[in-house]
């Protein structure tokens, strides 16, 4: 059993890297879009664990896991089987089982990991993950690769229960673009923004997809979403006794949260600091939890933070501003200047 766990183990490296990255790069590919996105996740999925293994080959020492002689090679069918068997025999092992689908996923074997899905949610009906993963492998089952029935009320409980599943707000957006819903689309997919690494490749390919579903709502940047309920619009500038503490690659959040109640954001946006000056609107669809959105106050905090660590929370030397507290319904620009180090 060792053995096989090491061989899946590796394997899995490469499937958390590409289980994110791999709906977005199918659905860039059927848009049209240049393959270096493609490239470079197979780059990230496949080499980076291949290389690492190899130098550990090279310098380390392998046998010393074990304690004794390495054992004869078995390829990964041996070491799915072996799994497999283990299953048999203690069908209740859940750890197993999500071992199981996600490996099989990582191999293309979709219909094999929708049913060891299946089996962990059997076990943990709520498992967010297991949730996402049987949508998903639905879906690559599937001949038009639509996510709908099942798939897509396991999905919506998924975000519901974990606001911040990066992977199921982005196979939520997918299935409402499928299903001609752009609207809802591109305001799932700005929920998604504010989780992503500023100027990732996946940030931009999450962004280029917002304009696409927006642009195919009949609206622009925003319209869409900021037609149903309030949104204000927000102006930001960096106080020029700050300039020189502005790094590379900071993130900029922009935020409201209630007045008076928990502290978790009821609006908020994250763009790349050398944006600044910036203007952003803040909308219902920038809610981090469909129960806590702009329309549910009447008045609302409204800050701004540049993060050099690119963290939502705040950290020493992060740079901020506020405009204090202001009605959700205001029609006038608020304006921030960031003139504040946090201690």
């Amino acid at each position: 059993m060792k053995l096989a766990f090491y061989l899946i183990a590796a394997v899995m490296i490469a499937a958390a890297l590409a289980l994110l990255l791999w709906p977005l790069v199918r659905h860039d590919r059927r848009q049209g879009r240049p393959g270096s996105l493609f490239a470079l996740v197979l780059a990230m999925a496949f080499v980076v664990p291949l290389a690492a293994g190899g130098l550990y080959l090279l310098v380390g020492t392998p046998v010393a896991l074990e304690g004794v002689a390495a054992q004869p090679s078995m390829d990964i069918d041996q070491a799915v089987a072996e799994l497999r068997d283990h299953l048999r025999q203690q069908p209740d092992d859940l750890q197993g089982w999500m071992l199981l689908a996600q490996t099989e996923a990582a191999l293309h074997q979709n219909g094999q990991a929708r049913d060891a899905y299946d089996q962990a949610l059997r076990l943990d009906p709520k498992n967010g993950t297991a949730m996402v993963g049987w949508a998903e492998a639905d879906s690559m089952v599937r001949d038009d690769h639509r996510i709908e029935g099942r798939a897509l009320d396991l999905l919506k409980q998924a975000v519901q229960a974990d606001p911040a599943n990066q992977r199921g707000l982005w196979l939520l957006g997918i299935s409402q673009f499928q299903h001609g819903d752009y609207a809802a689309s591109a305001a799932t997919w700005r929920r998604l923004q504010p989780l992503l690494e500023p100027g990732s490749n996946v940030a931009k390919a999450v962004t280029e997809q917002i304009a696409v579903a927006e642009a195919r709502a009949g609206g622009k940047p925003g319209s869409a979403a900021s037609a149903e309920g309030p949104h204000l619009v927000v102006q930001v500038r960096l106080a020029p006794a700050l300039r020189d503490r502005l790094k590379p690659g900071a993130a900029l959040f922009v935020y409201a949260r209630a007045e008076q109640g928990p502290p978790m954001p009821l609006a908020v946006a994250r763009l790349d600091a050398s944006q600044l000056p910036a203007t952003v609107t803040l909308t219902d669809a920038m809610a981090m939890a469909p129960q806590l959105k702009l329309s549910s106050a009447d008045k609302v905090f409204v800050g701004a933070r540049v993060s050099t660590s690119g963290q939502a929370v705040a950290q020493s030397g992060d740079l901020e501003g506020d405009a204090g507290v202001v009605p959700v319904d205001q029609a006038d620009p608020v304006r921030i200047v960031i003139d504040k180090v946090h201690p």
